[in-house]
């Protein structure tokens, strides 16, 4: 097996074992007896430090918890994993982190992470406080959203192989994960990214700190293979296991409205069809460069919600 990245300073790495020989990695970072805040990842991306999100959490008395989703990193892969298994496995790695059954937490997702999050807010209910999505992946048979519209050509490519699956998909996901490979350099990532990303993205990409998470989180995801983000792309476009419909907390949605990754409709489906959301859009901004402005702002909504409430 290839071997992880050790982690950063700050950071620990954890392995837990689940029921059927099954091994979730996980990483997490600030204070060891903070509140559980726990991050989903993008699509797609291993478990990687953010300090973007982890140290400001971390100021608020958070504890910032992520793991590598089933086919990422070292994560036992589980072909068929729906959306709506995140939560379980979040429970999961909570209890194997020394939080009890019973014990709250709050939740993020960004992009392809925005479904598991909302996953955890419909389905351990008792338990998860607060949610908040940013450009997080609206249902593929969302009624009256037209899922792909405002998409850049590559997230149409990637779409259109994914639905197709078979060896058509396997052989994109395996020309793409070389590509990314030989992404190291923080100072091309804009590049690699092509239209994906706009100006407003690239500025992100200097100055954030996302540039060298990318990177990390890109590496991670693909330290074994590629099943991980075979399994996302299908676990999108089939039913997640439940609907937005049935979560009843309160949920931060934040969208930028010129994102190419995930188009600003999903947002605003998204907040129409979860009752208790409030939606936030970044005008101008782009899918990297959302995150920087809304953290702050949806960590205070969480602390709110969760050790505060």
């Amino acid at each position: 097996m290839t071997e992880r990245p050790a982690a950063p300073a700050g950071y620990s790495w954890h392995d837990i074992e689940l029921p059927g020989s099954r091994r979730l990695e996980v990483l997490s970072g600030g204070p060891e007896n903070g509140f559980p805040l726990v991050f989903h990842s993008g699509t797609p991306s291993g478990a990687a430090a953010l300090p973007l999100l982890v140290e400001p959490a971390a100021e608020r008395g958070l504890r910032t918890i992520t793991y590598s989703r089933p086919g990422y990193g070292t994560s036992t892969a589980a072909r068929g994993r729906t959306v709506a298994d995140a939560a379980a496995d979040t429970a999961a790695v909570l209890g194997s982190l020394g939080y009890g059954e019973d014990s709250a937490f709050v939740t993020v997702g960004w992009s392809g992470g925005g479904p598991h999050a909302l996953a955890c807010a419909a389905l351990l209910a008792d338990r998860c406080r607060g949610t908040a999505v940013i450009a997080g992946v609206a249902p593929f048979d969302g009624e009256g959203l037209d899922w792909s519209a405002g998409m850049a050509a590559e997230n149409l490519m990637e779409f259109d192989v994914a639905r197709a699956g078979g060896e058509e998909f396997e052989a994109f996901l395996s020309f793409a994960s070389e590509m990314m490979a030989a992404v190291t350099d923080p100072s091309t990532v804009a590049e690699a990214l092509g239209g994906l990303v706009t100006e407003h993205d690239k500025e992100a990409l200097r100055v954030s700190g996302l540039a060298e998470y990318m990177i990390a989180g890109l590496q991670q995801a693909i330290l074994v293979g590629t099943a991980g983000w075979r399994d996302d792309d299908a676990a999108f476009m089939s039913p997640w296991g439940f609907r937005p419909g049935d979560i009843h907390q309160g949920v931060s949605i934040w969208q930028g409205s010129e994102d190419r990754m995930v188009p600003v409709a999903h947002g605003r489906w998204l907040a129409a069809n979860i009752a208790s959301s409030q939606l936030e859009i970044a005008e101008g901004e782009g899918h990297l460069s959302t995150v920087p402005i809304a953290v702050p702002h949806l960590l205070d909504d969480l602390v709110a919600a969760g050790p505060g409430r």
